[in-house]
């Protein structure tokens, strides 16, 4: 049997209210969202208030709240990168930062192997200006924007990234640049006066 499909029958029972699927899940999911959460938060700000852990565990609080119909393991860690991001930018929010900055963190697009890298506060978006971006690139292409949200929140593979999204990793990787173009445009454009 493939790594999709006991996942995948998880998912599907704890949706439909099987406590035990659900206990059997954590243990399966729990390594790679900490992984995810870890290389978003290695990069923030040093006294950021969000640890990994709090960031996993309010996103799969938030997952589990959720009314998701799960269509498999992919789907799954599509929607656990989308939580993520989420979180982040709620807990932006929360701390009262600006739109404009104003000491919070800086993120590159430089480096998505890497995942969210913050820059020294004089270049880059800061999570909010990016969250902006994003979705307005989502309005006009989704799956460019997907492919953003699973390496830089996902914290995915090219290949990864590729395989969840269904389509070849030179697709993803033509696209992957014409995003980050495209939001850095959308990023320059956004912070002139």
């Amino acid at each position: 049997m493939n790594q999709e499909a006991p996942l995948t029958d998880l998912l599907r029972r704890s949706q439909q209210g099987d406590v035990l699927a659900t206990e059997r899940l954590m243990p399966l999911v729990y390594t790679r969202l900490h992984s995810f959460a870890g290389a978003m938060m290695s990069h923030e700000r040093s006294g950021h208030t969000l640890s990994p852990t709090a960031l996993l565990h309010e996103s799969y609080l938030r997952l589990f709240g959720a009314d998701i119909t799960w269509e498999g393991r992919t789907h799954f860690f599509r929607v656990a990168a989308s939580m993520m991001r989420r979180v982040l930018v709620d807990h932006a929010k929360a701390r009262g930062r600006n739109k404009r900055g104003g000491g919070a963190e800086r993120i590159s697009l430089d480096d998505p192997q890497q995942g969210i890298q913050v820059g020294d506060g004089g270049s880059g978006a800061n999570i909010l200006e990016l969250d902006e971006a994003l979705s307005l690139l989502a309005r006009q292409d989704a799956r460019k924007a997907s492919i953003v949200e699973l390496i830089y929140f996902g914290g995915l593979t090219y290949e990864e990234a590729a395989a969840a999204l269904d389509i070849s990793p030179a697709t993803l990787h033509r696209e992957l640049r014409l995003a980050k173009a495209w939001l850095r445009s959308a990023l320059a454009t956004e912070k002139q006066p």
